[in-house]
This record gives C-alpha cells, structure tokens and sequence, in this order.
C-alpha cells in the first residue's frame, strides 16, 4: 500500500468539550482554531498516524469573562502556552468503523498519554472531486492531569468545576494528491 496524506477541513470539523458545573449541568466549549494531519497506508487507517495542533487562545464558551478566565494561568496560561498538541501512538481497530486512537496529549507542558473512541464515517467525494474522509471521536481527561487545578468548594460540599473534562470532536480531512 502506498502512504496516503490527509489534512483537515477545518469547515467541516469542530473540538467540543463539556465540563460539569455546580456538580448539576454540563457547560460546553470548543476550540475554534487548529489543524491536524493524518497519514494512512491508503483507505486503511489501522496503522495510520495523527497529530493535531490546537491554538489555545481560541477556546470559546459563548461567555467573556469565562474565556478570559480559561486563557488565563488557572487553565491554558495562553501567554506562555500557545499550543495544545496531540501526537498518536497507537491506533487500535475495532472492526470496518471503530478504533480505538492512543497517544500523547500535551497541555501547559505537561505530557500524558490518553485513548479516545473513534468512529470512522466513512470516505467519499465532494461535489470537486475530492477525496475526503470522516471520523468521531470520543474521550474523557482528567484536567488535573495537566495543572489545570483552579477550583471552587461549593457550600453544600462538591465542587464548582468538574475535574473529568469530555472531549467530542467531528473531523473531516481530504486527501492530499
């Protein structure tokens, strides 16, 4: 098989997560900047390779001071940490859709290996001929993990911020000639 290149199209693919706040309802937020590439042995993604790139600096949660508070050194620390990296080393096949993608996840510095669930969509051609090919993909962190440590004790015992952090994300890349 011969070594195929697949970029991201950044307008059909989204990284959301959803923390729990108040220990009652989930908040969610995404990343609305970053790219990743995958190289496969052709169609066949069992053995394939994966980094993504993500700016810190474009987390988004639809509120201000929230942002401006995850950017800050609680969480992300944006000025001294612009990058959040993901670089697999292991991917696992399920069956002809699902995998399961491990590797190494890199936050404020800190490096920790983590697995996500995949479900690969499938592959077809756009309306211009291009090769393109669709995945989701499904995990859990533990924020803590990476020094993202800032917290609140609620009166009635808990905390206001969950310290499991679930990650989604619905990538599409096309295929590089």
């Amino acid at each position: 098989m011969s070594t195929t290149n697949w970029v991201l199209d950044p307008t059909h693919s989204e990284i959301l997560f959803k923390v729990k706040h108040l220990m009652i309802t989930n908040v969610k937020g995404e990343f609305r900047k970053f790219m990743a590439e995958v190289t496969s042995d052709g169609a066949d993604f069992s053995k394939a390779t994966v980094k993504a790139v993500i700016d810190a600096a474009s987390v988004f949660t639809n509120e201000d001071s929230r942002d401006g508070h995850l950017k800050s050194p609680d969480f992300f620390d944006v000025e001294n940490h612009k990058e959040i990296v993901f670089t697999s080393t292991a991917v696992t096949k399920h069956d002809n859709s699902n995998y399961q993608l491990k590797g190494n996840l890199t936050i404020k510095g800190i490096t920790k290996e983590v697995s996500f669930e995949v479900e690969m969509g499938g592959i077809n051609k756009d309306p211009w001929g291009n090769e393109k090919a669709g995945f989701s993909l499904s995990g859990k962190i533990n924020r803590k993990d990476w020094g993202l440590n800032w917290n609140a004790a609620l009166e009635t015992g808990g905390v206001l911020v969950s310290e499991e952090v679930k990650i989604n994300a619905e990538i599409q890349f096309a295929k590089q000639a």
